[in-house]
This record gives C-alpha cells, structure tokens and sequence, in this order.
C-alpha cells in the first residue's frame, strides 16, 4: 500500500503542473507556421493584387496559364492580351502572373 500510495502522490503532481505546458508546443508549432508559411504567403498575395492594380495598356505580361502577350485593353476584371498579330485573347485580370520588362516579346504583339 505504500508504493500505491507514493505513485498516485507522483501522478497527482505531474497532472496539476501539466496544463500549460501541453500548449506551450502547439503555441510553438503555430508560431513557426506562421513565420515560415502564412506571412510569406501573405506578402505574395498583397504583392501580387498590387501588380494587377497597377497593369497598363502596352504592358508585356506573362499569365499564370503560360501566354505572353502585350496588353492592348483592360477594364476592371479584364485585359485584352495580344499575343500574336492580329491575336487577341481576353483573360481575367487576376490571372495575370507577372510583367516583363518593355521589349522582351519583339517578334510577337508589336
């Protein structure tokens, strides 16, 4: 009966100190997710609104589907892409990946 005694005496302690330091590793693992994936994740999508906020007529872009093309007309959910001549493809806005700079699609959309 004595060592009966001595365990539950063992585990009552270690139960009451528990608590926060069951969280404490959750708090950590969230803390590094959010340095590692969610901030950055967040950076490139305030970077990339800022991109399609600021597209222009005659602006080279590429789309996130691969096209490259000059842009010929844009409205607010729409640009107007030539890829070729005399080709025009219309694509959302927000599908629109990045901006070349002036002159990298010579042959094509002049």
């Amino acid at each position: 009966m004595i060592l009966i005694s001595d365990a539950m005496a063992e585990g009552g302690a270690a139960a009451q100190g528990s608590g926060f330091e069951a969280l404490l590793p959750l708090v950590l693992l969230f803390v590094v997710f959010y340095f590692l994936l969610i901030r950055p994740q967040q950076k490139k999508v305030k970077e990339h609104k800022k991109l399609v906020q600021a597209l222009g007529k005659g602006a080279e872009v590429v789309t996130y589907g691969g096209l490259a093309g000059k842009i010929r007309e844009l409205d607010e959910n729409f640009v107007d892409l030539e890829i070729a001549d005399n080709v025009t493809v219309k694509v959302e806005r927000q599908n629109v990946a990045r901006e070349l700079p002036k002159g990298t699609l010579k042959g094509t959309a002049e």
